[in-house]
């Protein structure tokens, strides 16, 4: 008997802004359209982001009410895990989960450490009760000494007491894959600065040895705008391959190439960072490549907002025989930002996520500065996300 034909999800058009707002009603969008219009004036977004800090420093009345019912609300799901639910629970009704991230830097401390890794484990818990919620995410940082991860890159002898710092370290992370692990909960292991980021794959390729014998649990992260990504990838998956466990790949282009290029400058070494955006978008899609063409062990996420990264994906899983719902191939977008991405893909039937962020107001509001600088107005030009806003507000008005 020949195998059934794979399932073909529909035609996907990122430009159905009917599927992409659905979720919103009228005077919803108006309140979106409002806040990415202000976003949209460059003088406004720099003058106000000085503002809401100084104001939230100095416990100006109103100031965090203001903020959490407006950009707040927009870009991250509450200030407690409880306080997301709602949100967790919309996103569900359009087959689209939801990816807890607490959003609080540590503050270098073990206590600071500790509260972080007892979070994540939260989080995993929350994941393990909720159909909605695919993934779990944790940043090494937030459990570890920045200084001992980057001495040990660099080969470095560390003293007895860091040491000691980096067990503790290495037993939270441990702690943290062990209950994803026991639970089935899938854990991406973000990735972070250049100078230490070898230190935290070879960590992440500990626990997946350990914990991803059946299927991907543990997902290392791989920022595609370093040159060297791809080859990170391909020896990795030898690795696995070699040792019998399977790899789980979050793909993103990544999120700190002005400090990448700063430090290289300073340090004197060549920088890691890919020349053009072309060159980081050739990289990404070639790494798309790669890990359909070996689905039989890496498991993938395609985290970005690039439309043709993503309308691609869906192309090579088609060519691939993989059907839209195969659990090895995920979507990720940020929460507030591409939802024509992010619901279209869903309405297509393919698994898709929205990375949440959660925590008190005044603490993520580096996260929520950086939403605002990259909806901001370049050149003249008014950002996508305004852009289809006001499309699909004319269309519900018939115009």
């Amino acid at each position: 008997m020949s195998p059934a034909a794979p399932t073909q999800a529909p035609p996907i058009s990122f430009e159905d802004t009917r599927v992409a707002f659905a979720s919103k009603s009228d005077a919803q969008l108006r309140k979106v359209y409002a806040l990415f219009a202000a976003m949209n004036n460059g003088t406004l977004v720099k003058t106000g982001s000085g503002l809401m800090k100084t104001a939230l420093k100095w416990g100006v009345p109103g100031t965090k009410f203001l903020i959490k019912h407006s950009i707040f609300e927009q870009f991250c799901g509450g200030e407690t895990i409880a306080e997301c639910r709602p949100v967790t629970a919309e996103l569900g009704k359009y087959n689209i989960g939801t990816i807890l991230d607490y959003s609080v830097e540590g503050k270098g401390s073990d206590a600071s450490y500790d509260h972080t890794r007892d979070e994540i484990l939260a989080t995993i818990d929350e994941a393990h009760r909720s159909k909605h919620i695919p993934f779990s995410v944790f940043k090494v940082t937030g459990v570890a000494n920045v200084a001992i991860l980057e001495k040990i890159q660099a080969g470095q002898l560390l003293t007895a007491q860091e040491e000691a710092a980096h067990a503790r370290a290495v037993a939270r992370v441990e702690a943290i894959c062990a209950r994803a692990h026991q639970h089935g909960v899938r854990l991406f292991v973000d990735a972070e600065e250049s100078w230490f980021q070898h230190t935290i794959d070879l960590l992440a390729y500990d626990m997946m040895a350990k914990y991803n014998r059946e299927k991907a649990i543990v997902w290392n992260t791989y920022q595609l705008y370093r040159h060297d990504r791809l080859d990170a990838l391909k020896a990795a998956h030898d690795a696995a391959a070699e040792a019998g466990y399977y790899i789980g790949a979050k793909l993103v282009r990544g999120a700190y190439m002005e400090k990448e290029a700063r430090v290289a400058k300073q340090r004197g070494y060549q920088n890691p960072i890919n020349p053009t955006k072309n060159a980081t978008d050739a990289l990404y899609d070639e790494s798309l490549r790669y890990c359909v063409a070996h689905i039989d062990r890496i498991s993938i996420c395609a985290g970005t907002h690039n439309e043709a990264s993503s309308l691609l994906l869906t192309q090579l899983m088609q060519q691939a025989g993989l059907p839209p719902q195969d659990p090895r191939v995920w979507f990720a977008q940020l929460y507030g930002m591409s939802d024509n991405l992010t619901y279209n893909l869903a309405n297509a039937g393919y698994n898709t996520a929205k990375y949440l962020p959660y925590g008190p107001v005044a603490a993520v509001m580096p996260y929520l500065l950086r939403r605002a600088d990259e909806n901001t107005a370049i050149a003249g030009q008014s950002s996508r996300e305004f852009l289809l806003i006001q499309k699909e507000i004319r269309r519900r008005q018939g115009k």
